[in-house]
């Protein structure tokens, strides 16, 4: 499976008094997504010819999102954050897969942050953020449905069967001189993937809960400024309970994940 998303988001903020800020934008959303070699699940569909093998497919949508800031002192501010659900346009090509005929919306989250501002060139942030994953059908909706006959690609039909997640993350910024910031973060999550929705999840096996990250930008002229940027996300592994009917020959899935990200990046102020 390849599932790709492009956002664009036009923004627009007020400083409505000197220490409260408002913002909103329009996200404005592009999928693409390819699924392969797993017809299988075509004997389980509402549309066996759209589950596996077409290509790739597009899918558009919109949504808003809107935030404040409030600057309670010169060294601490405090925020909120919420983005609806983009709803986006239907895979048609895979309509017997994802449920309401290819649906494939991305869900709402909404969040409050802390920030501290001990120096001019030291920041402290902590925030927590709530993804509403129950919200869309194909990704929240457990895969049971489908063995009481319930198809893939239904009304309302069987999906991933992920949990809304919890987000806690901290991270921070250091300024040496001028030329040099220094980063570091650290977030952790509670797991959207039950035991028991470890087989369908083969296909989305997103079990990591822990990340860590650090980054440092150089600012080479007035100019021009170079970024790196590591990520690292600790192994999890989620052993099946229950997780394979017999229909599909019974015993369990475990689904594991670890990732690294390296970034580099160059920024040109006109």
């Amino acid at each position: 499976m390849d599932l790709e998303q492009l956002f664009v988001s036009p923004a627009v903020s007020w400083a409505v008094t000197p220490r409260n800020e408002l913002g909103a934008a329009v996200n404005l959303a592009y999928q693409r997504f390819k699924a392969k070699g797993i017809s299988i699940f075509g004997g389980f569909s509402s549309d066996p010819g759209a589950v596996s093998d077409r290509g790739y497919d597009n899918s558009y949508g919109a949504g808003i999102h809107l935030g404040w800031i409030g600057h309670i002192t010169d060294e601490v501010a405090v925020g909120a954050t919420w983005q609806s659900k983009t709803a986006m346009s239907r895979f048609t090509k895979y309509a017997g897969l994802f449920a309401d005929q290819g649906s494939f919306d991305i869900p709402a989250t909404y969040g409050l942050g802390l920030a501290l501002t001990p120096t001019r060139q030291w920041t402290i942030a902590i925030d927590w953020q709530q993804i509403d994953y129950s919200g869309v059908a194909a990704v929240g909706n457990p895969i049971d449905s489908l063995f009481s006959g319930v198809p893939l690609g239904a009304a309302n039909g069987p999906g991933f069967g992920w949990r809304d997640v919890s987000v806690i993350r901290l991270g921070t910024s250091l300024r040496l001189q001028e030329q040099w910031v220094l980063r570091a973060g650290f977030s952790d999550n509670r797991q959207p993937i039950p035991a028991s929705q470890t087989f369908f999840n083969i296909l989305a096996p997103g079990v990591v809960e822990t990340h860590a990250t650090a980054g440092l930008s150089w600012s080479a002229s007035a100019a021009d400024e170079i970024s790196a940027s590591y990520l690292h996300a600790f192994r999890r592994t989620v052993y099946g309970s229950g997780s394979i009917p017999p229909a599909f020959g019974g015993g369990e899935a475990n689904i594991s994940l670890g990732e690294n990200s390296f970034g580099l990046s160059w920024a040109h102020h006109f």
